[in-house]
């Protein structure tokens, strides 16, 4: 038994001494061993923030929930252009997709005229789609989470690291959330021309990087957010970063976080060989 704890603890102590080494540019992280649930590694983790586009993922959950048929067309509206913060889209308004293709974009690509179109189209309408939020967040226990619209454009979606790392693992168990958040992009046809949309999140593709789940997220009061389910030495985990300064910041802690479960398992066989 003193053998497993000293074990233990030389394995967690690598943990924070391989992110103390680099220091996160994030100002919230969290790190959750899948398997255990134990936390790995936590900074400003209870501090309720603005979430930017990770709302999608319950955007995005909330309408599989609802068995839609993921074939129907749905019609790009004025209702679904973001008047408030101005965003991009490629989906001019009359552009007609699948739902499914919907769901790609707003994942895959975080674009918000197909996030708004989600919701919209979901039965009930918008007020509806809300109240199935609140539901969702409410079975999730994301308890310090608060949700008024599907993009991820207004400042008033909060949540905290430790709530964003329990939606992650719950989004974890819709295949089709999976699949469409861990590839590197698709060619999709918008107004019957083939148009080529690229996942917002770089490491998906990235060599030694196995992403079984991802979704980013920015705006001025967010700052750079990245919520991801990685596989790491043999080891399933939920990373969170939120309000980073820069992509490049935000990348270079994930990279960090990535070698520290690395680098931890290292220590963990190490310590085990010692045991027997």
């Amino acid at each position: 038994m003193k053998s497993w704890f000293l074990a233990s603890f030389a394995f967690l102590a690598l943990a924070a001494s391989s992110v103390m080494a680099a220091p996160l540019g994030s100002r919230h992280a969290i790190v959750i061993d899948e398997q255990t649930g134990d936390v790995l590694y936590e900074k400003n983790a209870a501090d309720i923030v603005p979430i930017a586009s990770i709302t999608k993922l319950m955007t995005a959950m909330v309408v599989l929930d609802a068995r839609l048929d993921l074939d129907e067309p749905i019609m790009i509206s004025e209702d679904d252009v973001d008047n408030f913060k101005f965003s991009s889209s490629r989906l001019p308004v009359g552009a007609l997709l699948s739902r499914h293709t919907l769901l790609e974009l707003a994942l895959m690509s975080s674009d918000n005229r197909a996030a708004h179109a989600l919701a919209r189209t979901y039965p009930g309408g918008l007020m509806q789609f809300r109240m199935a939020v609140r539901n969702k967040a409410y079975a999730l226990d994301l308890r310090r989470t608060n949700i008024e619209e599907p993009t991820g454009l207004s400042p008033h979606n909060t949540s905290t690291a430790r709530d964003l790392a329990r939606l992650v693992t719950a989004a974890a168990q819709y295949p089709e959330i999976e699949r469409i958040t861990t590839v590197a992009g698709d060619l999709v046809e918008v107004g019957g021309t083939l148009q080529r949309y690229h996942n917002t999140n770089r490491l998906v593709s990235e060599p030694g990087w196995t992403v079984l789940l991802s979704k980013t997220g920015f705006t001025r009061e967010a700052g750079r957010c990245l919520v991801m389910r990685v596989r790491a030495a043999g080891r399933d985990a939920i990373m969170v970063l939120l309000n980073a300064k820069e992509t490049a910041v935000r990348t270079a802690d994930a990279q960090v976080l990535h070698r520290m479960l690395n680098d931890m398992q290292r220590t963990q066989v190490m310590a085990d060989l010692k045991i027997r």
